[in-house]
């Protein structure tokens, strides 16, 4: 069962390529087609008339929103005290900050896996007593079975001595 939907997921995959690959290119490859069949239906080498456009130049992103030209990178983030102080701050100062940082990040790591190797030794220790348990239960049960066993054949024993006597004094049995 699994070959076959695998095989029918790999034909689906493979239907799937083709339409999008298809859905990509198609409208592509159609119109260079449309335009070379137009071409040679076209034997005559007339070429285009000359377009007149009268259309007005592109307007520029300064005519669009003049106020743009007045902003510079320097100012940035000059109204923002917080920002202001940390652009300050010199590159030493910055990575004295990055080391503070990561030695905090690792300590708390540390006191993390410490706890979690706490809660694992306390909970591996709670495993061994119980397992001390029940091999000490069993040690109780396998000396039990081994008494009852020799009780059992003391009293076979003793009940073949009575039988033997019984035999002989005339007893048949059952």
């Amino acid at each position: 069962m699994s070959r076959r939907s695998g095989a029918c997921l790999r034909v689906c995959l493979v239907i799937f390529a083709v339409v999008s690959a298809l859905g990509v290119c198609g409208p592509a490859i159609y119109w260079k087609f449309k335009k070379d069949m137009r071409l040679r239906g076209n034997s005559s080498s007339k070429s285009c008339p000359p377009c007149a456009c009268d259309c007005p130049p592109p307007l520029s992103l300064l005519k669009i929103a003049p106020g743009l030209s007045n902003l510079s990178i320097s100012d940035c983030g000059s109204s923002d005290p917080e920002l202001k102080q940390e652009m300050e701050k010199h590159f030493l100062d910055l990575l004295a900050e990055e080391l503070k940082l990561q030695e905090a990040v690792s300590q708390e790591h540390s006191r993390h896996m410490n706890i979690t190797f706490a809660e694992a030794k306390r909970v591996a220790s709670q495993y061994q007593k119980e397992a001390e348990k029940c091999n000490a239960a069993t040690e109780i049960c396998e000396e039990a079975r081994e008494r009852a066993e020799a009780l059992l054949r003391k009293e076979r024993k003793v009940t073949l001595m009575w039988e033997k006597r019984a035999r002989q004094v005339g007893w048949e049995g059952e």
